[in-house]
């Protein structure tokens, strides 16, 4: 009788062990739901952040590229089926460093004053097209075609052309030829990016 007893007690607490207490293990320590949130959040205010014009297109390329480096790294956290207590709080550390960065841009932004009544701000067009020189230029450096030194002139020369902007917003309106002028010097620097993009020889690549 005993040993019947024992034989079953053995059998539950493997029954227990395999079904019960691995896939909690697994789930408890690989399921990171706070951290998913706040990721979301943030793109959410990056986003708002654009929309509003607190947050340039090329600033939020960066902001996105260190949001990207932290789901990567949460990643190879998960791909061994457990993420430990110092992970989970590297990945809330940075996340928290990235939300601040983005709370001080959408705060600190001298140049969203509130628009004089009738006037004409709005060049949804405009940041468009300095959010695509952006990626395309992110999308050089990932492929090898733009080297990190040309990226940084480039995302120079596109700061630039965002304080234009904000500049002809800071009386309430953007006019016709400040706009012909701001998509002038975005057409000048999308062509050069392509020329970098197509014309990459230099090191024996393409």
């Amino acid at each position: 009788m005993k040993s019947k007893l024992l034989t079953a007690s053995l059998l539950a607490s493997a029954l227990f062990a395999g079904l019960g207490m691995a896939p909690a293990m697994a789930q408890g320590n690989n399921h990171t739901p706070g951290i998913d949130q706040s990721q979301q959040a943030i793109s959410a205010r990056i986003q708002q952040g654009l929309a509003s014009g607190h947050i340039t297109p090329s600033e939020a390329q960066a902001l996105y590229q260190r949001d990207r480096e932290i789901e990567a790294r949460e990643m190879r956290y998960k791909a061994n089926g457990s993420t430990n207590p110092q992970e989970r709080q590297q990945l809330r550390a940075d996340l928290g460093a990235l939300s601040a960065d983005v709370e001080r841009m959408m705060t600190n932004n001298v140049y969203n004053a509130p628009p004089v009544a009738g006037g004409n701000t709005n060049t949804n067009g405009i940041d468009r097209l300095e959010y695509k020189i952006s990626q395309r230029i992110d999308e050089g450096v990932r492929t090898g075609r733009i080297t990190q030194r040309e990226a940084r002139r480039l995302y120079s020369r596109e700061r630039v052309i965002e304080r234009h902007e904000q500049a002809f917003k800071a009386d309430g309106v953007v006019t016709q030829q400040e706009r012909r002028q701001l998509r002038n010097e975005l057409t000048a620097l999308r062509d050069q990016v392509e020329r970098m993009m197509r014309n990459d020889r230099r090191n024996g690549r393409g």
